[in-house]
């Protein structure tokens, strides 16, 4: 890792989640500073020391995707990770489309957000993932069946519902799955999300 003290702001309207967070990342390496919410944030950030932000999308007041909105221009290239709880994926989803670079899910493993972190602040400063004809390319590459399972899985739904939805057994959506993940060369949900929106597949039209 390569945090050389970087800042990272933490907004989560649960004190003792953002102190943790805030701890780990001190321990990563990283400068860290936590807010309990979006207001007393807005108040104290700096855009220029900022590497990263971590926003939880539900929070009491303003959330998260209305605080990564209200942000817009002052955020500059300032990457945000949503954290997000169970069943809040297609609001982490909104929120790529609003301009976020990631979501990971509550409860998270430690080693996936600091992934999570340095993955963002290196795409940030780089011209990877972009939209261009190699990345349509991977997803012109699935075929009908497999395309159906991926929007079903870019708006978040889980395999009983896409099963349901699709009509098809659930053993078979994981098939799908697993052939969707392989061939877009996505390394979990939030990175196949990231891509899909770059390449064009919008989920608002599923």
């Amino acid at each position: 890792m390569t945090a050389n003290g970087a800042k990272i702001y933490v907004v989560d309207d649960d004190a003792a989640v953002g102190e943790s967070i805030e701890a780990l990342l001190v321990s990563a390496g990283y400068e860290a500073e936590a807010f309990t919410s979006a207001e007393l944030f807005l108040d104290s950030f700096d855009p220029p020391s900022a590497a990263c932000i971590l926003l939880d999308v539900r929070m009491p007041g303003m959330d998260g995707l209305t605080l990564l909105e209200t942000m817009g221009a002052d955020r500059r290239d300032v990457p945000v990770i949503m954290v997000t709880g169970h069943g809040d994926v297609p609001l982490a989803v909104r929120a790529m489309q609003a301009g976020a670079a990631d979501f990971v899910e509550k409860p998270f493993e430690q080693a996936r957000l600091l992934q999570g972190i340095d993955q963002a602040i290196a795409n940030a400063t780089s011209a990877s993932e972009t939209k261009d004809d190699g990345l349509a390319g991977r997803f012109a590459r699935l075929t009908p069946r497999e395309t159906d399972v991926m929007r079903q899985m870019v708006i978040g739904h889980p395999n009983k519902i896409i099963a349901h939805n699709l009509q098809m057994s659930p053993r078979t959506v994981e098939i799908h799955r697993g052939r969707v993940m392989k061939k877009i060369g996505a390394e979990n949900l939030s990175h196949l999300v990231r891509l899909a929106i770059k390449a064009g597949h919008d989920p608002d039209t599923v």
